[in-house]
């Protein structure tokens, strides 16, 4: 019995993705770079759902797979001189017939009240993904048909991704013998700042 390997699938150069995306999209790409041997292409919230099918459905393109979804808090970004939207959703996309990849990311247009659309109708692997980022960014994704929390349970409060939810939490959560059951009560730990202290030795490393 004999064995034919197939050959080592060609691997298109970044600049012949971004061009073929940029064919598929048109108009509804508002940026677009190649960084680190990626394709990354930002859209707007109102063609992010068309620019997910076109990306999905071209022959050009074909990303039949949503390998991954999260989502950002810009808040604090570069140090609080970033002054655009907060609330980002970055998808990334594989061509597994084309041997490609491709960077997806959409901004939400409100910081008060982040919403974008499901992508579940086109790529089913998004359900726990947007669950994931609605969880712990707060993202509303319209369209989903199951968005609840999946990592925090139901009595949690807040969304601890976000720069501005604080580390120790607002409520935790003990056994109380009395009642017998688990309860949530107001978080009992003190927020602290830490400063290491730093002790030399006269002369370490040749100082006097």
């Amino acid at each position: 019995m004999s064995f034919v390997l197939n050959p080592v699938q060609f691997i298109p150069a970044p600049e012949a993705v971004r061009d073929a995306v940029t064919a598929a999209l048109g108009d509804k790409v508002l940026r677009m770079s190649v960084e680190f041997g990626e394709v990354n292409v930002v859209v707007k919230a109102a063609d992010y759902l068309a620019s997910a099918q076109l990306l999905r459905d071209n022959e050009f393109c074909r990303f039949e797979q949503l390998m991954d979804l999260c989502g950002l808090d810009y808040s604090e970004y570069r140090n609080g001189e970033y002054d655009g939207l907060r609330y980002a959703v970055v998808s990334h996309l594989l061509s597994v017939s084309l041997n490609q990849r491709v960077r997806l990311k959409v901004f939400c247009t409100d910081d008060d009240f982040p919403v974008v659309d499901s992508v579940t109708g086109i790529w089913n692997s998004a359900n726990w993904f947007e669950r994931e980022a609605f969880d712990l960014f707060g993202i509303i994704f319209e369209g989903h048909n199951d968005l609840r929390r999946i990592l925090t349970d139901y009595g949690f409060i807040g969304h601890p991704f976000r720069k501005d939810f604080p580390t120790t939490g607002h409520v935790e959560m003990r056994y109380d013998p009395e009642q017998k059951r688990v309860i949530y009560q107001p978080v009992t730990i003190e927020p602290r700042e830490i400063t290491p202290r730093i002790i030399r030795e006269g002369g370490y490393g040749g100082a006097s």
